[in-house]
């Protein structure tokens, strides 16, 4: 009888560690110094980033760049790909002029049955082209999102990042935040379990600040509860909100 409770605990136990989820907008480069690589390719996905285990992704409700005070949408230059061995997308993108591009995708919300709510992730992030570097600390407007209040390119690791959480256009107090590094080359396991998705928590203020100990892509992820639920099979539920933002750590170069 007490194996029978060690097992059922065991496979509670197992079920509760479930890894964080974030949406994933990733391009080629997070700098463009030369016409040569102003070609860009933006990849969008919904994955795990540090165990590289990927979810599905429809098409997005909405995909917009955001420079110079406007936007542009790229909904139409979306093309299916695999991430992770999963359904994703991804949009070339020429940038013709400096500036600062910021890249935002709205998912379609997506159902977790392991945590019986639906899960939306705004996702952005920022390319700065040909010198150009205003604009970055600009919120979008979306729903909710990271407002960086560290220049979020051209960061050495080793560095800190700070950002402040906005929920319909207010900072979000002792909001959490999870962070995961995308372990795209596979070059890096976690010790253990705990060490896979970092958290951090907003101040008073909705500011938050994590040091970046390796370079790569990095992903903050910004939780709440939206006040609006969506129904599953005739019942309410919850939806959590990301306001996710992506940014690329660099080590110097040597000569």
């Amino acid at each position: 009888m007490g194996r029978i409770f060690l097992a059922i605990a065991l496979v509670f136990w197992v079920a509760g560690q479930a890894w964080a989820h974030f949406g994933m907008v990733v391009p080629s480069t997070s700098t463009i110094m030369d016409k040569k690589d102003a070609q860009l390719d933006v990849q969008l996905s919904f994955s795990h980033p540090m165990g590289m285990e990927g979810m599905p992704l429809e098409a997005p409700a909405s995909f917009k760049v955001f420079v110079n005070e406007e936007s542009e949408d790229l909904l139409g230059a979306l093309q299916p790909i695999k991430v992770m061995d999963h359904p994703a997308w991804s949009a070339g993108y020429e940038v013709k002029r400096p500036g600062v591009y910021q890249f935002v995708m709205e998912p379609k919300p997506y159902w977790e049955p392991a945590e019986d709510l639906y899960i939306i992730h705004y996702t952005k992030t920022m390319v700065a082209a040909f010198g150009e570097e205003e604009g970055w600390d600009e919120p979008v407007g979306v729903k909710t999102e990271i407002v960086p209040l560290t220049r979020p390119f051209g960061n050495y690791s080793g560095n800190v990042f700070q950002g402040v959480v906005l929920l319909d256009g207010q900072p979000v107090p002792f909001a959490e935040v999870e962070v995961e590094f995308y372990n795209r080359d596979e070059k890096y396991e976690a010790p253990n379990d705990y060490a896979v998705t970092h958290m951090v928590k907003t101040d008073a203020n909705g500011v938050f600040t994590y040091g970046i100990p390796f370079a790569g892509w990095w992903g903050f992820a910004a939780l709440n509860t939206a006040g609006e639920t969506i129904d599953f099979e005739g019942q309410p539920k919850e939806v959590e909100l990301g306001a996710v933002l992506w940014v690329e750590y660099l080590d110097p170069v040597r000569k």
